[in-house]
């Protein structure tokens, strides 16, 4: 799931992507990735969209996000599966 918003703290145009692999009611906020300060003058928009492609793909392949996912991607075997994590649904 990714939802975009306009968190309009310091910056009025600024965007936030959130993303977060196969989320259920309770998912905890740990379980989610972010990417933040999407603006001119911030982080490029074609840099913002290469960073959510790359965590979409990178979670598809461990099936996790969040805090967990850059172990999982250190993880990965030469089949391509994290060890220790089951295949993505």
């Amino acid at each position: 799931m990714i939802i975009g918003e306009r968190p309009g703290l310091s910056a009025a145009d600024s965007l936030g992507v959130y993303v977060t692999y196969a989320p259920r009611p309770g998912t905890p906020d740990s379980r989610r990735n972010c990417i933040s300060n999407i603006r001119s003058g911030g982080l490029a928009i074609d840099s913002a969209a290469d960073g959510v492609a790359s965590l979409v793909a990178d979670m598809l392949r461990t099936g996790t996000s969040g805090v967990g996912l850059k172990d999982a991607v250190a993880r990965l075997s030469h089949d391509g599966r994290p060890e220790g994590l089951a295949p993505p649904v």
